[in-house]
């Protein structure tokens, strides 16, 4: 399978690349912080989106979206992490989709999103560092379930409309089995969301379930089965932030060699110095593996290969490490400037590091393939 995109994907690549730039660049951004906005992204870009028809893009065409797939999500994502736009596309277009896709679910939440009026928000991970511990109980109550406990880092969680929930019917905190999916709704008694700002300025919610009363059409999949859905969206959203990350870390990247070109010392461009000109190549050459390594992983879950787990993790880990060196660097080689507000690469090197943590960090899946791999 080449690592390239096809005329197709060429194209949705030019046209995200025009309007994501247009609709929504780095000042964006910068505006919502200014203004303290509490939702956290904008309902009416995510309105555009839905006009551009990018929220259905995961979504099958059978029930009104464009039924194209992870390649194509990524081609999204580049450009939106690539000018930092505020989105719910990750959480609701790719990693929510995912989820619900072949469930009962699908026909209630589907039309919303594809028509950027629904919001979805991932309450998964209990702990620090993305651990897949799940302790939160969900106990047979009449006909459904009582859900009690707590999640952390639900991405729009205070906003959301939807909440997929991860919760535990039955074995122990490490296992597998016993896992069960929910979807609840925003307005469930008992549900408590507590937004924080993060260090990009997105807002993630700590999410309290206090007895949440919901019926057995919640489940998502089948009971103590959740965890094939769970995994989906897993992929999909490592997937999808490893994505975004490679375009936070283009969008650095050639903020810096702009920067080379235009900055200059003793009467010439610093981009001249032997010195830079080789971290420049080295960063460029990182970014370039990270490139193919998303593009594979996404290739691998299109096509439902066994070996797109193992190809996830490796595009989430090569992304961490390349966009990391590609927000240092542009810090480092923008000098003094780069440390100001007033200039937008700490924005990146910010959004570079909430990204690297969602989903699990470079160490978290380093570690994931070396115990699949018998170590």
């Amino acid at each position: 399978m080449p690592l390239f995109l096809n005329d197709e994907q060429a194209m949705l690549r030019d046209t995200t690349k025009d309007f994501v730039a247009e609709a929504a660049p780095v000042s964006h951004l910068r505006s919502l912080r200014d203004s303290n906005d509490p939702t956290g992204f904008s309902r009416d870009l995510w309105k555009q989106f839905a006009e551009m028809g990018f929220t259905g893009i995961l979504v099958p065409e059978d029930a009104g979206g464009l039924g194209l797939g992870h390649v194509e999500a990524g081609i999204v994502l580049e450009e939106i992490g690539r000018n930092l736009s505020p989105s719910p596309f990750l959480t609701t277009a790719v990693a929510a989709v995912e989820a619900l896709k072949g469930t009962a679910h699908a026909a209630r939440w589907y039309p919303g999103i594809v028509a950027g009026e629904t919001v979805a928000a991932l309450a998964i991970d209990e702990g620090a560092k993305h651990r897949t511990d799940i302790v939160m109980t969900a106990t047979r109550s009449g006909n459904g379930f009582t859900l009690s406990g707590a999640k952390q880092f639900v991405t729009h969680g205070h906003v959301a409309d939807l909440l997929i929930v991860a919760a535990r019917t039955g074995g122990a905190a490490s296992e597998q089995d016993g896992v069960t999916l929910f979807a609840v709704e925003k307005d469930a008694a008992g549900l408590t969301a507590s937004p924080e700002r993060l260090a990009d300025s997105s807002i993630a919610a700590r999410v309290t379930f206090d007895n949440v009363q919901v019926d057995a059409d919640a489940v998502i999949g089948e009971v103590d089965g959740g965890w094939a859905p769970l995994n989906r969206l897993l992929s999909a959203g490592r997937t999808g932030a490893s994505a975004e990350l490679l375009g936070v870390g283009g969008g650095a990247m050639d903020m810096t060699v702009g920067y080379l070109k235009e900055r200059k010392q003793f009467g010439v461009a610093i981009g001249s110095f032997q010195a830079l000109q080789h971290r420049a190549a080295h960063l460029y050459a990182e970014m370039e593996v990270a490139r193919a390594a998303v593009l594979k992983a996404a290739q691998l879950l299109d096509t439902g290969d066994d070996r797109a787990d193992g190809a996830v993790s490796v595009a989430k880990a090569m992304t961490g490490l390349a966009t990391t060196l590609a927000v240092q660097e542009g810090i480092q080689m923008h000098g003094g400037i780069g440390m100001t507000d007033e200039y937008d690469i700490g924005f990146y090197m910010k959004r570079a590091r909430v990204l690297a943590e969602m989903f699990g960090d470079a160490n978290f899946h380093a570690d994931l393939l070396a115990r699949k791999s018998g170590y």
